[in-house]
């Protein structure tokens, strides 16, 4: 990633988005062929042009985090990790905790995992998940999504969970993530129905 092309893909979406300025740019992917300093003066460039505001990360480790804030010289405001109840290795690899201690934004990417806590799975531990979702569901009177929403927002790192639907009524259902009361026994019902064995 170099100037020139952080500079075209920025006006790109500036273009695409019809404003001035990006409020969040979003390093979707680390570059395993550039230098971590090659791509943070790429993303001060813009930012000192005033195309973007604040910069993130999605599908960075917390090395590869680390890694680029050392050569920034403003912070990473957010880190957009794959977490849901079917997908929960942001709880184990560092980098909720690395959210936690840089206060970084979570932005959870397919929070339903990719539909499948929301339809018919022949996986067995997507199976025993939904099977946790549908019990809190049914004790809170809400749907499954709003389950599945809810067990990210009880975290502490207070993920914001990205809802891809474009259907307003799905949309209207997210809400009902606010209205689950989560015990810990809950929670952790669901953690071990995604690993598929108890913790130790």
């Amino acid at each position: 990633m170099c100037n020139c092309n952080a500079s075209r893909a920025a006006e790109a979406s500036l273009t695409r988005l019809g404003t001035d300025v990006i409020d969040l740019y979003q390093v979707h992917r680390p570059d395993l062929l550039a230098h971590p300093a090659e791509v943070a003066a790429a993303l001060d460039k813009l930012r000192r042009d005033g195309k973007i505001r604040a910069a993130g990360v999605s599908n960075h480790t917390p090395a590869q985090v680390a890694a680029l804030q050392a050569h920034l010289p403003f912070k990473l405001v957010s880190i957009q990790p794959e977490f849901s109840a079917r997908a929960v290795g942001a709880l184990f690899d560092g980098v909720l905790d690395q959210a936690m201690e840089r206060g970084l934004t979570v932005l959870a990417w397919s929070p339903l995992a990719g539909g499948r806590l929301l339809g018919a799975s022949d996986d067995a531990r997507t199976l025993a998940v939904i099977a946790e979702l549908d019990r809190i569901a049914a004790a809170n009177n809400v749907g499954r999504a709003a389950v599945a929403y809810a067990w990210l927002l009880a975290h502490p790192s207070r993920p914001i969970p990205l809802i891809g639907s474009q259907t307003p009524a799905r949309i209207r259902e997210a809400t009902d993530a606010f209205k689950v009361q989560f015990t810990d026994t809950d929670w952790y019902a669901v953690l071990q129905a995604a690993l598929g064995a108890p913790l130790p």
